[in-house]
């Protein structure tokens, strides 16, 4: 595996492992809990990292088939144990990881095409437009880092909110922060 992405990986499972433990830190109730409507659940957020790492990873770099319900990675509420998430979250992580594996260091400045659903797109871009274009494009390289940057950022959302909803000072994950 090329230096870059052996890098963005070790990261994403430091961030994946930090997620785990939150999870397992809650029952299934407080997981799909919003703390406030406008606010999502960590069980969405869940649902959000596995659909956004399989849309950019999978499929787009992979060149497998786009599947994603973008939209009901943020109106689910519940229904969904905190084991099946997890399992969804590694699932994905071992896809992610097989098809990332294949790349070579020329691979990182290939461009890659991301699909959407035109629902997703046109909520994405604030338009009511029938865009005949639903997709947007991307060098390896720079995918690779938005992505785990996107991963971080949720997985600290998570951290926080499994704080929150222990009502604990305790450091879920082991780590102090």
């Amino acid at each position: 595996m090329i230096e870059l992405i052996k890098h963005v990986m070790e990261d994403m499972n430091k961030q994946l492992d930090r997620v785990e433990k939150s999870l397992n830190q809650l029952n299934d109730e407080l997981i799909w809990r919003r703390m406030k409507d406008s606010m999502n659940s960590i069980g969405n957020l869940c649902l959000h990292l596995a659909g956004n790492e399989y849309q950019n990873f999978v499929s787009a770099i992979g060149n497998r088939p786009f599947i994603r319900e973008r939209t009901r990675e943020f109106t689910t509420d519940g229904g969904i144990s905190k084991e099946e998430l997890i399992i969804l979250l590694r699932k994905t992580r071992s896809e992610s990881e097989d098809v990332l594996s294949e790349l070579s260091n020329d691979d990182l400045s290939r461009e890659v095409t991301i699909h959407y659903d035109r629902e997703d797109w046109n909520r994405m871009h604030r338009s009511d437009a029938h865009a005949e274009e639903t997709y947007d494009t991307r060098l390896i390289g720079r995918l690779l880092i938005q992505v785990s940057a996107h991963y971080g950022y949720h997985a600290g959302q998570i951290v926080v909110l499994a704080k929150m909803l222990r009502g604990t000072n305790e450091h879920v994950t082991g780590q102090f922060h």
